[in-house]
């Protein structure tokens, strides 16, 4: 057969094949790390081990994955190992507090990502920042319009953090009479000043104050001004919402940035320019984790507020963050230093 037939008939035989099928992505026989931008203990390590001890089941080949604690400069640590380190075939994603991806668009030092490229994969819930006011008798603020007229003291741990930062910000833009007293050792300690007469109230996580005092909202020892947060938040309708309470289109913007970092929750990453088909891999098995019974239960007995957002929610949330125009960035990111 000359070269010409022979060329034919591989081509004819070739054509006549049925064609390859692409190959799932799998992780059987790997171990998958689940990096903990915390040291041991606390919130976000154990949020992060909940989920390690799950989500292998819903990924392909149900491998081992592993936490690793990886504490250091708000989240930046860890985050920039999964930007600029760790595989992008799936075997490395990270749970980081929601302010981390924010470090980029404020200039934060040390923030080596662009944490738009970010592969985000979800987070097992978000947090509702409130303001609220202890129902003391030495407390004269009881409502949004007495803040403006009168003085409320909170407490705060000390600068950088939300009790500290949030207040403090929104005195200057929206000229709430806020007076923030830091350097207490933690918001426990916040809580019992509160009690003892010696500030108003504080501004923190809505599930501080339901883990820590679950009998002042229900008795009417306290009272939550406003919230904020990523968007109004069902439960707290009495409760006016931050963005809402803003005077014109740039305040608005300023307020949504304060407040982006508690959208985002406890948002969980993994390296940019992964396929599709393994970056969907990890995004599908953790929303099918937040359905799985077993962590459910887990989860319950530890007292955590399973209320998940997918990795699409939080893609849109952080361009719609990055688009915030330069001016207000520059505002907001001097209002919290």
């Amino acid at each position: 057969m000359n070269k010409t037939l022979l060329a034919a008939a591989l081509a004819a035989t070739v054509i006549g094949m049925p064609p390859a099928r692409a190959q799932a992505p799998t992780l059987a026989d790997k171990n998958v790390a689940m990096i903990i931008a915390s040291g041991p203990g606390g919130g976000f390590d154990l949020w992060g081990r909940t989920v390690a001890r799950h989500i292998g089941r819903s990924l392909p080949g149900k491998p081992n994955v592993v936490p690793q604690n990886m504490p250091g400069a708000g989240g930046f640590v860890a985050a920039n190992n999964i930007y600029n380190v760790a595989a992008k075939d799936g075997s490395a994603m990270a749970i980081v507090p929601g302010s981390t991806p924010l470090g980029p668009l404020t200039g934060a030092p040390g923030a080596r990502f662009d944490a738009t490229q970010f592969t985000w994969v979800g987070t097992p819930a978000t947090e509702t920042p409130v303001c609220v006011a202890f129902n003391g008798a030495h407390v004269k603020v009881r409502t949004v319009p007495d803040l403006y007229e009168k003085e409320l003291v909170v407490g705060s741990t000390g600068p950088g953090a939300g009790p500290h930062t949030w207040p403090k910000a929104l005195s200057a833009l929206l000229g709430m009479k806020f007076r923030v007293v830091a350097g207490f050792p933690s918001i426990a300690n916040v809580l019992l000043a509160m009690e003892r007469g010696e500030i108003d109230g504080v501004c923190t996580i809505l599930d501080t104050i339901l883990g820590q005092r679950p009998d002042w909202l229900p008795n009417g020892r306290a009272t939550i001004l406003f919230h904020g947060g990523g968007a109004p938040n069902a439960v707290l309708k009495a409760a006016p919402f931050a963005g809402d309470l803003a005077k014109n289109p740039d305040q608005k913007a300023a307020i949504d940035l304060l407040f982006a970092g508690a959208g985002l929750g406890r948002p969980i990453i993994a390296p940019p320019d992964m396929a599709a088909g393994r970056a969907k891999m990890l995004q599908d098995a953790f929303m099918a984790t937040m359905q799985d019974t077993d962590f459910l239960a887990d989860a319950k007995r530890q007292k955590l507020d399973v209320e998940p957002r997918d990795g699409a929610y939080l893609t849109a949330l952080i361009r719609r963050i990055y688009a915030t125009p330069k001016a207000i960035v520059d505002r907001v990111a001097e209002l919290i230093k």
